[in-house]
């Protein structure tokens, strides 16, 4: 089965890690970041398209997306889904 989201998160991905941001950097750009204890703590977590993660945030069960980078592992701009 072929993904037809798979180029532009392949290229996302890439953009996100060419230059990864430290935790202020991502915050003053996306609001709230979470870094991989706290991901576990606020979320559910449903599935990895990367650089995205599906999740449900555990407060209120609002399903949505995460985008992520790896080093250092950081989630951030939190978009729920309508």
């Amino acid at each position: 089965m072929t993904d037809p989201t798979e180029a532009i998160r392949r290229q996302q991905l890439a953009e996100i890690n060419a230059e990864p941001g430290s935790r202020e950097a991502l915050e003053a750009k996306h609001g709230q970041v979470w870094d991989t204890q706290e991901l576990g703590r606020d979320f559910n977590v449903e599935g990895f398209p990367a650089p995205s993660v599906v999740v449900r945030r555990k407060a209120d069960g609002q399903r949505g997306s995460l985008l992520f980078q790896h080093q250092p592992r950081l989630y951030f701009s939190f978009e729920p889904y309508h």
